[in-house]
């Protein structure tokens, strides 16, 4: 019994450090394609505001995330 508990702290310990350190190359690219779909949805969001189509709107959304994004209109998840 006191070995698991030993074993259970110790895989506690290592994931909280795993956790509270930087983000490591891998989810600074996932970070970055986030930022890059939400401000291409912002724009979107602008340009229908303003009164133009969605059709007008939403080619350069798609323009925008065709690199980062999955889907016709940007979907809000990015490739993995």
């Amino acid at each position: 019994m006191r070995v698991l508990l030993l074993v259970l702290s110790l895989a506690l310990g290592t994931l909280a450090l795993a956790q509270s350190g930087k983000p490591d190359a891998k989810a600074k690219e996932d970070i970055a394609a986030h930022r890059a779909i939400a401000a291409a949805h912002e724009k979107a969001a602008k340009c229908l505001e303003s009164g133009k189509s969605e059709k007008e709107c939403h080619a350069p959304l798609a323009t925008e995330c065709k690199a980062v994004a999955i889907g016709k209109y940007c979907g809000m998840r990015h490739r993995h």
